[in-house]
């Protein structure tokens, strides 16, 4: 809200009219007062709500460290190494040979 030049002598002269010239010092000072302790509380309330909205994105971003930590970690081709080397080689089928040592193999076919 703004106010133009001629407002804000025209209330200044209401304000001198009902109260005189002689309470017009206090009158400032307490309004004053009363502009700073407005501002205070405006502070505090954007305080409490800065911290409260600061907690929740810590909590995620802690969290997306420790997933952070815990793929470094994470190696699938340790367990398909480990599951190989670990199974037995019992098997009843004879070993297939490769194409180079396979005598009976005789490649791609042109039709």
């Amino acid at each position: 809200m703004e106010l133009s030049f001629g407002e804000m002598a025209l209330i200044a002269v209401a304000i001198v009219v009902l109260f005189g010239p002689d309470k017009l010092p206090q009158i400032a000072r307490d309004l004053g007062a009363g502009v700073r302790k407005m501002r205070g509380a405006v502070e505090d309330i954007k305080t409490e709500i800065m911290k409260e909205t600061d907690n929740p994105v810590s909590e995620i971003k802690r969290e997306i460290e420790k997933v952070k930590d815990a793929a470094k970690d994470f190696n699938p081709m340790k367990d398909i190494e480990k599951d190989i080397l670990t199974q037995p080689a019992t098997s009843d089928e004879p070993a297939k040979l490769k194409p180079s040592e396979d005598e009976t193999h005789e490649g791609p076919v042109s039709r």
